[in-house]
């Protein structure tokens, strides 16, 4: 019976936290990953209105990692949990489009990770011996 209450109680603590509802911050992060997401794939369709924003395939994806990382350390979301939400925020933005939180978003996005350097930019190598 001991044993039964002991594997009990081990099993209790070893649970995770249900997940907490996101901030204002994480929810805005989330829903420009979605905006992200669309963007990039309609820059590789060809879509004239993609194309009049940078590239995002990298960037997107990375800061979409980033955030999804958050989300499983302060929120809790498992990635079960991420998809979900990921996906919501996805639907609802397909019904709402993309052009009026693009702003905001690319301003999120060059706040959390600087551009890269331009193509074929390669940092000056110091001269041999000094």
């Amino acid at each position: 019976m001991a044993l039964l209450i002991l594997t009990a109680a081990l099993a209790l603590a070893a649970a995770p936290a249900p997940p907490r509802p996101l901030s204002a911050d994480e929810h805005a992060a989330l829903r420009c990953s979605a905006a992200f997401a669309l963007v990039s794939a309609g820059q590789v369709r060809g879509d004239p209105a993609a194309a009049q924003y940078p590239p995002l395939k990298l960037r997107g994806r990375e800061f979409f990692v980033v955030t999804a990382a958050r989300l499983m350390d302060d929120a809790g979301l498992d990635e079960a949990g991420i998809k979900a939400a990921a996906e919501a925020e996805v639907a609802a933005l397909r019904a709402d489009g993309t052009a009026p939180l693009m702003p905001f978003c690319l301003a999120l996005l060059d706040a959390s990770a600087p551009s890269a350097p331009p193509q074929g930019y390669a940092p000056e190598k110091a001269a041999p011996g000094g």
